[in-house]
């Protein structure tokens, strides 16, 4: 690998990698997680409330991911990385948020795969902070309702055009209502998040 220089150089690591180069990653140093569930947990978590700041976030992420095992150095330093540039983009006032997912090239049932596991994942972290639901506004209750439904997703589905375009639109309605969920609860839990670089 090529040496990293800077911090922008840093968050390529994580916004710009590919979804294979971050899953072999987390095999590499023996997490059963792909890198869709890891971001989706930490997207959830975050979006949701949970404040990034200090490590009890990580010892909760290492009991949904690791069995409760302590990360690796390496992978610790990675997933701290991750969670600060998900912060940023889910912050980013151009609405930079997108979700690690299989590139476009890949087969559509792996993607839909790589979806249904990014937004069941959401759902585990949004829940550590958010077990009642009753108190968000009806637009996030409904943003909730329809990712509970999104990751029952039947993912035996014919790959033609019809598939691809609702794929996207599945997406991006995701993307969407992970940045609704940080607008209304996360933000304020994560006051210290910027937009354009990574924080140490």
């Amino acid at each position: 690998m090529s040496e990293r220089k800077s911090p922008e150089d840093k968050t390529e690591l994580t916004s710009s990698q590919s979804y294979d180069r971050l899953t072999e990653f987390f095999e590499h140093q023996g997490l059963l997680a792909s890198g869709a569930e890891v971001h989706g947990l930490l997207t959830g978590m975050v979006a949701g409330g949970a404040s990034v700041e200090g490590d009890e976030w990580l010892l909760l992420l290492s009991d949904l991911i690791n069995e409760g095992q302590s990360f690796k150095p390496q992978l610790r330093d990675h997933v701290k990385l991750m969670a600060t540039e998900t912060c940023a983009s889910l912050r980013d006032p151009d609405l930079g948020f997108q979700l690690i997912l299989p590139s476009d090239h890949e087969p559509l049932h792996e993607r839909l795969q790589a979806l249904t596991a990014w937004v069941q994942s959401f759902l585990v972290g949004f829940g550590v902070n958010q077990t009642n639901l009753a108190g968000l506004s009806a637009d996030l209750r409904e943003a909730i309702d329809d990712m509970v439904e999104i990751a029952k997703l039947d993912i035996t589905i014919e790959d033609d055009e019809e598939a691809e375009r609702a794929y996207f639109e599945i997406m991006e309605y995701l993307r969407i209502s992970a940045m609704l969920c940080f607008n209304e609860l996360g933000q304020n839990a994560n006051t210290t998040c910027k937009t354009n670089k990574t924080l140490h």
